[in-house]
């Protein structure tokens, strides 16, 4: 179980750990970088997921009956900002595969570092559903407030939060918009530069991942 501060967990099992130092090599290969982040958010899916509630159920092994526990409720909601957030999406898919999937696309205006929505599908049923948001950078904090907002509009009442980097900046900034919403992450980096990038991050998690740039 990671270390808690403020509403955020850091998931710092040494398997997460060793993946983001991978991660972070600048060498690191499209392919390699693709397969970590998936990787890592099947990781980090385990924590965020630890507390969901079980019922029990009437079973029968090969050798005979028993009381069994099984997830209550209706299954959860993963919504992955695009594009980065497909990747982390990708690994926590194969730990919950019967999840629903949300799509929110969003960009950050390179000027004002703004967030623009450009495409949003979800399920109907957003407000009985536990939605984990799925996005590799909490960089800034204002994708993050965007798409809480938009998925709130749409009815989500429980949502959690997934990345794989956070800067202290971002966490304050999210916290402020958004003081109830857990976030769990691999490592909280030192600051933000002047660019609005996690310092010593990674990069552009989206353009590694894809190899567009």
């Amino acid at each position: 179980m990671g270390a808690k501060m403020k509403g955020v967990t850091v998931v710092d099992h040494p398997l997460v750990r060793h993946k983001l130092t991978l991660m972070r090599k600048k060498d690191t290969s499209t392919k390699s970088f693709r397969q970590l982040l998936k990787e890592i958010g099947s990781l980090v899916c385990y924590e965020v997921t630890r507390d969901l509630p079980l019922e029990t159920v009437q079973i029968e092994t090969p050798l005979m009956p028993m009381s069994a526990p099984t997830l209550a409720g209706k299954k959860l909601v993963f919504a992955a900002i695009l594009r980065s957030g497909m990747g982390m999406l990708e690994g926590m898919l194969e730990l919950v595969p019967a999840a629903r999937v949300a799509h929110v696309g969003l960009y950050r205006d390179p000027v004002t570092l703004g967030c623009v929505e450009y495409y949003f599908k979800a399920p109907a049923d957003l407000a009985d559903r536990l939605v984990i948001v799925v996005d590799p950078m909490l960089a800034t904090g204002n994708t993050a407030i965007a798409a809480m907002d938009r998925l709130k509009e749409a009815g989500a009442r429980d949502i959690r939060m997934a990345c794989l980097l956070a800067s202290p900046e971002g966490i304050s900034n999210f916290h402020g918009h958004h003081p109830e919403v857990k976030v769990w992450t691999a490592a909280v980096d030192e600051r933000l530069n002047d660019h609005g990038y996690i310092l010593p991050g990674l990069g552009d998690a989206g353009d590694r991942m894809y190899g567009t740039r």
